[in-house]
């Protein structure tokens, strides 16, 4: 939690939430689809009946037309309060302009027809930004873009509280980068301090955290982050790979310098050990110097045979 926190207090601190998901009053639109039907026969029915006796002279021809009339057009209007909910997918209900509810129940289902119902996709979506080049914590312009996995949480809130939500998602997802981005750098020149190349891991969960603040207000859940681009912009390319590779000699160099000096540590302490020779301070101090240029040389030594002594 502690990795998290600082990203979320970066964050800009939005208003509350004004309305929030609760499920919509629906009922089951097979029994729904089938009450109108026989609505909508039993007007047709009333009317070729009411048609019938009119022929015939009836006085009740008339009205019974009337009411078959009245009976089927109030079974259409009933069977326009049916919707089918897909998986994945979410229905806001408004009644003249107030939020009731959200239909999240799969299949057909039947809701007052006086209602208007909105259709939004609950299901996971990414979104991937542009390459965006922006300048890091030491001022190096750099480029990178991230991909971020989210889906909807709160239907309610994702249309009423912002204008849109797949703008809004969009927008703060690059501006949360760019904020990540100014705060570390590309490489660190301290080995404890983060790096956007060197912990990428750490950063793509502040990132997260960063986000998911950002766009609770849009009921927006954020699943995943990760960045798909990472490079110095190419005005400066050439020369921070020539620094990279600069600090890949170095450190290759400190190697062989190490591994050298355990070497000759070893030969002059199995030298002493088993007495095979004895060396004055010179002459050890000789032996270091050659057994140092031997092993730590960029090139294969030119050997020199000693044809006198050790001394001469």
């Amino acid at each position: 939690m502690s990795d998290t926190t600082p990203a979320a207090a970066d964050a800009p601190e939005l208003p509350r939430p004004q309305v929030r998901e609760v499920p919509a009053r629906d009922i089951g639109g097979g029994l729904a689809l089938l009450l109108g039907l026989l609505g909508l026969i039993a007007g047709v029915g009333m009317i070729v009946g009411g048609a019938a006796l009119s022929n015939d002279g009836s006085a009740l021809g008339v009205p019974l037309i009337i009411l078959g009339i009245l009976v089927a057009i109030g079974a259409f209007f009933a069977m326009c309060g049916l919707n089918t909910v897909a998986p994945g997918e979410a229905r806001v209900v408004q009644f003249f302009g107030r939020y009731v509810g959200t239909i999240r129940t799969e299949g057909l289902r039947w809701v007052n027809p006086l209602t208007t119902r909105e259709k939004i996709s609950t299901r996971v979506r990414n979104h991937e930004t542009a390459v965006l080049k922006v300048n890091d914590a030491y001022g190096n312009p750099i480029e990178l873009a991230a991909v971020v996995v989210w889906q909807v949480r709160d239907t309610a809130q994702a249309v009423f509280e912002v204008d849109d939500f797949l703008e809004f998602v969009a927008t703060q997802t690059e501006a949360a980068v760019r904020h990540i981005a100014i705060e570390y750098p590309y490489d660190a020149h301290d080995e404890d301090d983060l790096s956007l190349r060197g912990n990428a891991e750490e950063i793509t969960e502040k990132l997260a955290a960063e986000l998911a603040v950002r766009v609770t207000a849009a009921g927006v859940q954020i699943v995943e982050s990760r960045f798909t681009h990472l490079a110095y912009a190419p005005e400066i390319a050439s020369a921070m790979l020539q620094r990279q590779q600069a600090g890949a000699v170095v450190a290759a160099r400190r190697q062989i310098v190490d591994g050298a000096v355990g070497m000759v540590e070893a030969a002059l302490a199995r030298i002493t050990e088993e007495d095979i020779v004895e060396l004055d301070e010179e002459r050890k101090a000789a032996m270091v110097s050659n057994l140092m240029v031997v092993l730590c040389g960029d090139r294969s030594p030119q050997p020199v045979l000693n044809t006198g002594t050790l001394y001469q």
